[in-house]
């Protein structure tokens, strides 16, 4: 009987701030020992090894490894120890902690990745007939893609009617997907952060009713590396920032009403219909009032403001819908962007607002998924700005770049092979409130 090897998945650094850092691993359950040893890249004589403390030998070990102290604005190399042994991966394991730029000197340029949808085939577990997975490919262009980390936009992997009943099934199918070849040199390529969507959460559209939720969220928070997961044990709505962005990483699931409730009562927005939940909404709403960030961006699982959406769009929840945009409104809030996934294709959505700037809606979809090209009415959408349509798999490039009060968020839609499908770009200029 062949030894199974003790590496499952990784090892790639996460959750990467200033003086800190967490290395990420998932091991066999025959190992006894996991610690990382990691060194300054330009200083390679001080040398460092810290173990990890948790517990392993389960069925599923997926470990986080905590480094302390480092220097800013410094890169550092890393190898994983099990059982004692040095492992060699055939990638490089090394990451760059941020720089204090502030109050020193101006806001960097930066570019990071982001996109939703990513299938890998399990034919004993697929649906019959054609497989829904395509190629993989796009993970090693996205690993060879200069950026500042990577944030997955929901259905990071798709459970099957096999794993979501069980805790032992949402355990299984967050480890077999991450343990994908594709991956590994991607993962380790930039710091990664996450939101889920329906996939990744559970069934099928599902929410709130969910009965295996909190193992869900246990799931995620073992498999994914971000700064939080949502407050008082509940959802996994997070924030981080870089350079003068920030981004929000909302949940979409945890606390949302079935799809199914009704909109409205005696023709008002039902209250009783919830999307992110009262709790998020004010976390969020503190947040952007908190935030001096120049582009806030706002990560949801399901499109925002697509009214053409039939599926699963925040305007089928009219009540906070209409809250979260009357709010931004009020405070007057500039600089703020949605970033969405789960539609299966890639499009910009703009809405436009009496008086006040438009808002925008990037759609990033799919990774490895099937395509959906848009149908009805939605194939001649007057909301879609014009030449963003992308049918075809992809994932964005964001490039944010320019001297202080005239920075420019750029959109490029990049397809498996490298070529660009798609481009779209906002001067901050053009979110101001008035």
């Amino acid at each position: 009987m062949a030894q199974q090897n003790p590496l499952v998945s990784g090892p790639w650094a996460g959750n990467v701030q200033m003086r800190t850092a967490v290395i990420w691993a998932e091991v066999a359950p025959s190992v006894k020992m996991v610690a990382v040893e990691f060194v300054e890249k330009n200083n390679p004589i001080n040398k460092k090894i810290v173990a990890y403390k948790g517990a392993l030998g389960l069925d599923f070990n997926p470990v986080k490894i905590y480094l302390n102290g480092l220097k800013f604005n410094t890169t550092y190399t890393y190898t994983i120890i099990i059982d004692g042994k040095k492992i060699n991966v055939p990638f490089a394991t090394q990451f760059t902690t941020q720089d204090l730029w502030q109050w020193r000197k101006p806001a960097p340029d930066f570019s990071f990745l982001a996109g939703s949808c990513a299938y890998f085939n399990e034919p004993i577990y697929d649906r019959p007939g054609k497989p829904y997975g395509d190629t993989d490919g796009i993970f090693y262009t996205m690993a060879n893609t200069a950026a500042a980390f990577h944030v997955w936009m929901g259905d990071n992997w798709y459970t099957r009617e096999v794993d979501y009943n069980d805790a032992w099934g949402l355990n299984y199918r967050a480890s077999h997907d991450r343990a994908q070849k594709a991956l590994q040199p991607f993962m380790a390529s930039m710091p990664q952060y996450a939101i889920w969507d329906d996939h990744d959460y559970g069934p099928n559209d599902a929410g709130k009713s969910y009965i295996l939720k909190n193992e869900s969220r246990n799931v995620f928070k073992n498999y994914m590396l971000n700064p939080s997961y949502g407050e008082d044990e509940k959802g996994i709505y997070t924030k981080i920032s870089y350079s003068d962005v920030d981004i929000f990483l909302t949940d979409d699931r945890f606390f949302r009403s079935e799809d199914e409730m009704p909109d409205s009562v005696n023709g008002q927005p039902s209250p009783q219909k919830h999307f992110f939940g009262a709790a998020q909404m004010e976390w969020l709403q503190n947040q952007l009032s908190f935030s001096n960030a120049t582009f806030k961006i706002i990560v949801v699982g399901s499109q925002v403001l697509n009214p053409l959406d039939k599926a699963e769009s925040m305007q089928r929840y009219p009540y906070e819908y209409q809250q979260l945009l009357q709010f931004i409104t009020n405070q007057k809030i500039n600089g703020v962007l949605f970033f969405t996934g789960d539609r299966h294709h890639s499009e910009v959505v703009k809405m436009e607002r009496p008086q006040q700037y438009p808002l925008y809606d990037v759609t990033i979809s799919p990774y490895t998924s099937g395509v959906s090209k848009v149908t009805g009415v939605e194939k001649n959408s007057p909301y879609r700005v014009a030449n963003t349509l992308v049918e075809a798999q992809n994932f964005g490039k964001i490039s944010v770049s320019g001297a202080k009060n005239k920075r420019t968020l750029k959109v490029d839609f990049v397809g498996v092979k490298g070529a660009v499908l798609g481009t779209w770009s906002v001067n901050e200029s053009e979110l101001k409130a008035n």
